[in-house]
């Protein structure tokens, strides 16, 4: 812990003190972005397409890249590369074959803020649009895990107790996203993403020193990890999540449907122009490729040095500690911490804009008669603002137990919410059948058989119980769609124009 050393301890809080002013400051600039609704939820052309890219990767990597998948790299050894290598391969290039057809139909559709929102404007269903927000809910879990990363992180490192760790990572991001919205959680992320890779190149090259065995460095990383255990060297692992080339299968499949998250697909709604989208996901490709592929080497490097830690978790803290001299150490615990951050305040933000823009500005008509547009739009910022508050404190509540497995959390949530839409996201694309009944049908299918499989154990590895569940979810939505499809419904399919 860096608490043996004054120094380095204040090194860490000081960097701290002057990373949160700044992102609190850039919250601050952002008010004048996010008066409106739209303004809040995607800053729409506010923001260089370059840092939107950036936003994305790092909303991508979040504690689960740096801290929780090299944690289970240290527990299963070599077999979790195939979780990393899918991140930037499988889900770039799902970004470049969902990217340009989502930005055209969200234009179509009338410039959308929100996935939920560009669900309902699909199938002309509020219905659907209330339902896909409150599946989004399920992302609470995933900030949970965040939480728990960040707490995590100042405990091993600076000693601060784990449950005031959670309440500084919640009132920091609650304050800057509350005060900037979308504009001042892509600008940070931007920030956040060079910090990001920086951290995750110094990993790679401290195995050098720390492993040893010059240019035959991954050799010689495998034959120690093989002499502590040879199962952690095998390209299948014996036990964990990668057990079977079908879990290693379905993994890939995950990783491409994980662009359909909410808080991802927000990022494409934020482009104004399609000549943006070029330098968007080029951006996004590029940081993406450097921030998933190289952490999960500190995690392997440290089951070597750590051979039994008490926490798969903590690797990487404690690998940064013994490997970098106190001042690199602390920047590099600063860029983890920033890597937890980027992506806690897109889910806070993806899951705020959506209980104001799709769930009080659909029901608050209902209530209040005489409402004008521009003073829903008001209510409604204010709404999702509020709400801030209200997620902070459940996930703050959740995570005061700490979860055995910081990655196996996460991966259940976004798991949860993938399961639901990728039917009614992939077919409303394609398929000139494909209507609200079968959305609303294949969202509820897929979701609760996911739960289902996983609450009771059915099928116990969570990769496998997510590609069935979104497999019932595109039957269900097929069988569904066409026995009650219409004309009407059919001309509900945008053409997709260029």
């Amino acid at each position: 812990m860096l608490t043996s050393s004054s120094v380095l301890l204040w090194t860490v809080v000081i960097l701290l003190i002057i990373y949160f002013a700044l992102v609190t400051w850039i919250g601050k600039r952002g008010s004048a972005h996010s008066q409106s609704m739209n303004g809040f939820a995607t800053a729409r052309g506010k923001v260089s397409p370059v840092l939107v890219g950036a936003s994305f990767a790092t909303s991508y990597a979040s504690a689960n890249l740096f801290i929780g998948v090299p944690g289970l790299a240290y527990q299963y050894g070599t077999s979790v590369l195939w979780y990393t290598l899918g991140c930037f391969g499988v889900s770039w290039i799902a970004l470049l074959l969902f990217a340009k057809a989502f930005w055209r139909y969200g234009k179509k559709l009338g410039r959308v803020s929100t996935l939920p929102e560009w669900l309902g404007r699909r199938y002309n269903s509020k219905t659907l649009q209330v339902l896909v927000t409150i599946l989004i809910l399920f992302n609470v879990y995933y900030i949970v895990g965040q939480n728990v990363g960040l707490a995590t992180i100042f405990e091993t490192v600076i000693g601060i107790p784990y449950e005031w760790g959670i309440v500084i990572g919640v009132t920091i991001t609650i304050l800057y996203i509350g005060l900037g919205g979308a504009f001042a959680q892509m600008i940070t992320d931007g920030i956040q993403g060079i910090l990001m890779a920086v951290t995750s190149v110094l990993i790679m090259v401290s195995l050098f020193w720390t492993i040893g065995g010059g240019f035959n460095i991954f050799g010689e990383l495998t034959e120690q990890l093989a002499a502590i255990d040879p199962n952690l060297t095998g390209a299948v692992g014996t036990d964990g999540p990668y057990n079977s080339v079908l879990a290693i299968m379905a993994v890939q499949f995950m990783l491409f449907s994980f662009v359909l998250m909410p808080h991802l697909l927000n990022k494409v709604l934020s482009i104004e122009t399609e000549e943006e989208l070029a330098p968007f996901t080029m951006s996004a490709g590029i940081i993406l490729c450097i921030i998933s592929t190289l952490m999960v080497l500190g995690g392997l490097a440290a089951r070597v040095l750590f051979p039994a830690l008490e926490s798969a978790d903590s690797a990487i803290p404690m690998y940064v500690i013994e490997a970098f001299p106190g001042v690199i150490a602390a920047i590099m615990i600063v860029g983890i911490i920033s890597a937890i951050l980027s992506s806690t305040d897109s889910l806070y933000l993806g899951i705020t804009t959506s209980i104001g823009n799709d769930f009080y500005r659909l029901l608050a008509p209902l209530f209040l008669k005489d409402i004008s547009a521009a003073e829903l739009d008001r209510k409604s910022v204010k709404a999702a603002k509020g709400s801030l508050v209200a997620v902070g404190l459940v996930s703050l509540y959740f995570s005061l137990e700490r979860p055995d497995s910081l990655s196996i959390l996460i991966q259940f949530s976004f798991s949860a919410i993938i399961s639901g839409i990728i039917a009614p996201i992939t077919l409303g694309y394609f398929w000139k059948h494909a209507n609200n009944y079968g959305a609303i049908a294949s969202l509820i299918t897929g979701t609760t058989l996911y739960v289902v499989f996983t609450s009771f154990n059915i099928v116990a590895n969570i990769y496998l119980a997510m590609f069935f569940s979104s497999l019932a979810g595109f039957a269900v939505m097929g069988v569904i769609s066409a026995i009650t499809s219409n004309e009407s419904d059919q001309n509900l399919l945008l053409k997709k124009s260029g």
